[in-house]
């Protein structure tokens, strides 16, 4: 059964990939831990002014980070499970800076635009996008090159937006309803806007694909052709 094994929540810190005065001015909640209680789901609102979709979920970087589009981000405890192995130490739900951490659900073979129900009244979520690593998510993880080999795995985690409201908790079912007929997954995704370039075409074919970042892939698609 696929389900919701944890709940995550980042409080607000000093964002350790700012250095020197900026140091304890500029603030992540990418430090996320489990919590034990129900939490209200809801859209956030625009990139740059809206945050987490997570009530009482802290979002600094408002610029790059949070938002309708990246509402919620989901993790697989499988895939944690598999860094484990790689790199040689235990992994907790969340420290990936995952909102949800998974259970039973192939988070790198969901299909942009396929729609989550979780839980009996819970909120209708749609797969967005993946998450591209950044400093950040490196320096709070304290593992070297790991931007890099993030991305060589190809195993992102996926961005969800919120569709309709509702309360999320440990232990909710996750229902896959609504699989669009294109295919494109969050895995095809991310390699096709990092390392496989040939790929872009693709996502021009996902309506969902956020508007945001359509032009860029409008643009790059558009100068491989010339």
């Amino acid at each position: 059964m696929s389900t919701v094994r944890s709940v995550n929540l980042g409080a607000s810190r000093p964002n350790p990939a700012k250095s020197g005065g900026a140091a304890g001015t500029v603030t992540t909640g990418i430090a996320k831990r489990p919590v034990d209680h129900p939490v209200p789901v809801r859209a956030p609102g625009p990139k740059g002014t809206g945050g987490s979709g997570l009530v009482g979920d802290h979002v600094g970087d408002r610029r790059h980070h949070g938002g309708d589009d990246q509402a919620v981000y989901a993790y697989a405890r499988e895939d944690l499970d598999a860094w484990e192995g790689e790199l040689g130490r235990a992994l907790a739900d969340g420290c990936f800076g995952e909102n949800l951490t998974t259970a039973g659900v192939d988070v790198t073979g969901a299909v942009l635009g396929e729609r989550w129900h979780v839980g009996d009244g819970g909120p209708v979520l749609e797969v967005s996008c993946p998450r591209v690593p950044c400093r950040t998510f490196s320096l709070h993880l304290g593992e070297e090159r790991w931007v890099p080999r993030f991305t060589a795995a190809r195993v992102p985690g996926a961005y969800l937006r919120v569709l309709e409201p509702g309360t999320v908790r440990a232990g909710a079912r996750v229902e896959v309803r609504d699989v669009p007929a294109h295919g494109v997954t969050v895995g095809t995704a991310f390699a096709a806007i990092t390392t496989s370039p040939d790929l872009l075409p693709l996502l021009l074919d996902v309506p969902t694909w956020p508007l945001d970042e359509r032009a860029d892939v409008e643009r790059r698609v558009g100068a491989s052709w010339r």
